[in-house]
């Protein structure tokens, strides 16, 4: 079997296969040492910076092998956010059944425990009936929250600290706020962006209820998913100025299909509140500084082209340091054809999806 793929020959693909954590995941033997089948749910993910053209690639595959859908998006799962979160289409929806969009309302929060949970359900559940679960989005953390089954009971909170934590952030800034961070747990502080204080604050708020860095907590709860296995088509670029064309052609079409009209009826509506993780998502954050005279329309659209090259880059780097097999969405400055990256995607999926893991 090829190398850490799913092939029974060399198939000289591009495919990265991290190792098994200590302690991890071990398949059942007989005696005499054979392994017995894994008999986890297969599911696939398509995987990828924004603006990479995993939903087109996803709805190929389901339409080819007859699955559906799962959002992995930390956003789309808003109810009213539409089109700053590139929802798939209601054509595109009824080609092929999604799952996990719409689910909250944007007043609420939302936890990658949480969306692991209803995941795993939705994924058994399409499994059971025949079909193939495909995850696609480009929130990382989600789909690693569903590889792990990082899903039990809830760890404790306190929200005296998380409100010392903001009025800190509040005080002294951002950056004071990471520094703090990054001196008792370097490992989360390098890959938590510094403006993201919801994070941070909870990274220090785990260190503070356990006494143990978030990142060695996660690494403790690093098993792999006893039910269902995830095999990851990453949709990546060679050329970044390509990726950030698209990045920059979205965030124009965006606007002209109405993206400040949204946020704009959000807000009327009550519904993008301080402090909430809708109001600070990208596309919505930055309207919401045009619509408060704090930058025009136009400085408001550079500010959301340049914040998304930001997080493609720190897609690009997530996704690149897990289990993935590469698929590279562009050849020599150009698109790759739609149809060769089909074939090669179906050629890894459907090797994975008759592998005995």
């Amino acid at each position: 079997m090829c190398r850490g793929c799913y092939h029974r020959q060399p198939c000289g693909c591009r495919v990265f296969r991290a190792e098994e954590p200590r302690g991890g995941r071990r398949i059942p033997r007989k005696a005499g040492g054979r392994a017995l089948t894994d008999t986890r749910a297969k599911c696939l993910a398509v995987t990828g910076a924004t603006a990479s053209g995993k939903t087109a690639l996803a709805i190929l595959l389901a339409e080819a092998l007859d699955g559906e859908i799962i959002s992995c998006d930390s956003m789309q799962v808003y109810r009213g956010m539409d089109i700053g979160t590139a929802k798939a289409t209601k054509e595109e929806q009824a080609r092929v059944a999604h799952h996990l969009i719409d689910i909250v309302d944007p007043t609420e929060s939302f936890s990658a425990a949480e969306y692991a949970a209803l995941a795993e359900k939705a994924a058994l559940e399409i499994a059971s009936r025949g079909k193939t679960p495909i995850f696609c989005g480009g929130t990382g953390l989600y789909l690693e929250a569903v590889r792990t089954a990082r899903h039990g009971a809830p760890m404790e909170s306190d929200d005296a600290f998380r409100r010392e934590m903001h009025a800190l952030a509040e005080r002294e800034g951002n950056g004071a706020l990471h520094a703090r961070l990054a001196a008792v747990d370097p490992v989360s502080a390098e890959a938590i962006h510094p403006n993201n204080v919801k994070r941070v604050v909870r990274a220090l708020e785990i260190y503070h209820l356990t006494g143990k860095p978030k990142s060695e907590n996660d690494r403790g709860a690093s098993l792999e998913n006893p039910r269902i296995s995830i095999c990851n088509l990453f949709l990546d670029f060679s050329d970044r100025a390509l990726l950030y064309r698209r990045i920059d052609a979205r965030v124009e079409m965006m606007a002209a299909v109405g993206l400040f009209e949204e946020t704009e009826r959000l807000l009327k509506e009550n519904k993008l509140l301080p402090g909430t993780t809708a109001a600070a998502a990208i596309g919505y954050k930055e309207c919401l500084s045009a619509l408060r005279g704090e930058a025009s329309r136009e400085e408001a659209l550079e500010d959301l082209k340049n914040a998304t090259h930001h997080y493609a880059k720190r897609q690009k780097t997530w996704f690149s340091a897990k289990p993935h097999i590469r698929l590279l969405a562009d050849e020599n400055g150009e698109m790759r054809d739609t149809d060769a990256l089909l074939r090669e995607a179906l050629f890894h999926a459907r090797a994975y999806l008759k592998s005995d893991l």
